[in-house]
């Protein structure tokens, strides 16, 4: 079974990513994630089908799924190259403008190089690479103890907290 790195630990993964040309008849058994295209072109079969989830790619507008986001437990965000930033966006609008709470998972080229900063904007889960270890990925966490700017995860960054010790005499 795959494995996931979910709130800082490795787990099973029991999710199903299925790829961008799938289609409603060609779907496995058990929780899949599909694209976002197959999710609005039959939203309503896949509700009635269990533990649905949906990915969105780069070119994908969050604002798609802006009345779904009670509904689905899992949101991933595609990141097809490491060059491709376009998600680190996506997440935050997905967390701030639309207000989700469920897992915003990480997939495609996700490895510890990255993962300090996807967790900053709202993803709490990583599907890394087939080709490295979850384990030894845990390492992106700990690559900085503290961010400068505000962001999904830190509310009150570290610049604030400096101003707040310089004022206070500490």
């Amino acid at each position: 079974m795959p494995k996931l790195i979910k709130h800082e630990a490795v787990i099973d993964d029991d999710w199903v990513v299925v790829p961008a040309d799938a289609t409603l008849e060609a779907l496995p058994h058990g929780p899949v994630i599909v694209p976002l295209a197959l999710w609005l072109t039959a939203r309503d079969a896949l509700r009635t089908r269990g533990a649905v989830g949906v990915w969105l790619g780069p070119a994908d507008d969050p604002a798609a799924l802006a009345q779904d986001v009670d509904a689905l437990p899992v949101i991933a965000v595609d990141f097809p190259k490491f060059g491709d930033g376009r998600g680190f966006s996506t997440a935050r609008l997905v967390r701030e403008r639309y207000g989700y709470r469920g897992e915003l998972r990480a997939i495609g080229d996700v490895f510890r190089d990255q993962m300090f900063f996807m967790r900053e904007v709202g993803f709490d889960a990583f599907a890394v690479r087939a080709d490295l270890d979850p384990e030894k990925e845990l390492a992106g966490f700990r690559v900085f103890d503290r961010v400068y700017a505000h962001s999904v995860r830190t509310a009150r960054p570290w610049f604030r907290e400096r101003e707040r010790a310089l004022s206070a005499g500490e």
